[in-house]
């Protein structure tokens, strides 16, 4: 007679329908929109750019990942982010390298998916901000035509790229910021401007991030968050000042739709308790806020991410409920 199996294993044991594979492509899948809002607006240069980064960070993840770990999607998402804050014009080779260097230093060097502290996206995008600023911040107009290119898009590595042929446009935030112009609302939300690749797709962001919502693949207290701490301090500051901007510009300009809804919420680098999202997202609301209108850069949204990324640990920490039974002050360990 054979003797009854017996596993012993971790809790738990009822697994439910979702799996880390199945949340990751149903991100990638509603990023579908967002890319083609990008590509109707900058041509085929933004389909490059993207495609590119997301080559680049997906071959690094066959490189220097464990066996199998293509298949998880978790690459594919950071390769489409990575483009999506791109701009149309940027060399192939630097969105190629930001992919790289996305996945090697903002992930496989904390030891793969589940333990890096940064977004891997918005490492790759602020290695390229640093190490190239012009090409990171040469910002084209739409092109007449959909299969002209948006820049000098095949330039060789470490050139200068010929921008000569190019009319280069500035972003809604820098023209506020530097020059004291104002953006149409409705061409904010609908991303009739110039700007990254990502900031032309306002309605499929919120409409991706709401489906994203209902299937409990992200936490709806982190955009929310995001959202009303821009929304209350711009709006306040421009009742006092009206040379500042107000909460409607603030809130459709910029990365601010992208980086709320798809980088913030990243489950990883996020916390991971209902207090602590709200705590993160007001942090992160209130630096953009605070970088957009006095510090040196038109845009924070990147900066501000990356730096509640690195308090998440002590948000989690400070968060933590109290213990079952226990008295109050005695957390869960």
């Amino acid at each position: 007679m054979d003797r009854p199996r017996f596993e012993l294993t971790a809790s738990p044991h009822i697994k439910g329908p979702d799996s880390t594979p199945r949340i990751m492509w149903s991100v990638v899948g509603s990023l579908v929109p967002v890319v083609v809002a990008a590509s109707w607006y900058f041509g085929v240069s933004a389909l490059l750019v993207i495609t590119v980064a997301t080559l680049g960070a997906v071959g690094t993840e066959r490189v220097l990942g464990p066996g199998g770990t293509l298949r998880d999607g978790s690459a594919a998402i950071t390769g489409l982010l990575l483009g999506l804050t791109l701009p149309a014009g940027i060399p192939l080779w630097m969105a190629l390298l930001g992919g790289i260097i996305a996945i090697g230093l903002g992930k496989m060097v904390f030891g793969g998916l589940g333990q890096n502290v940064f977004n891997p996206a918005l490492i790759g995008r602020a290695f390229l901000q640093a190490a190239f600023p012009e090409g990171l911040t040469t910002w084209p107009p739409a092109p007449e035509r959909w299969f002209q290119l948006a820049g000098d898009n095949f330039a060789l590595p470490f050139m200068s790229p010929d921008l000569e042929p190019f009319v280069t446009g500035a972003t809604p935030l820098g023209q506020m910021k530097f020059e004291g112009i104002g953006t149409a609302p409705l061409d904010l939300f609908l991303g009739a401007t110039g700007g990254s690749l990502g900031e032309t797709a306002a309605v499929a962001i919120l409409l991706g991030g709401a489906y994203l919502a209902l299937k409990k693949y992200l936490d709806w207290r982190i955009p929310v968050s995001i959202f009303a701490t821009v929304a209350l301090l711009s709006q306040t500051v421009h009742w006092i000042s009206p040379e500042y901007p107000g909460a409607v510009f603030m809130l459709f300009s910029g990365g601010l739709m992208l980086g709320a809804v798809y980088m913030a919420t990243d489950m990883v680098t996020s916390p991971t308790t209902p207090k602590g999202a709200w705590l993160y997202g007001l942090g992160i609301g209130a630096l953009v806020v605070l970088i957009r209108l006095w510090g040196g850069l038109p845009e924070g949204v990147m900066y501000a991410i990356l730096l509640m990324n690195a308090m998440v640990p002590f948000i989690n920490r400070a968060t933590q409920p109290r213990v079952f039974g226990t008295g109050r002050g005695v957390a869960a360990p």
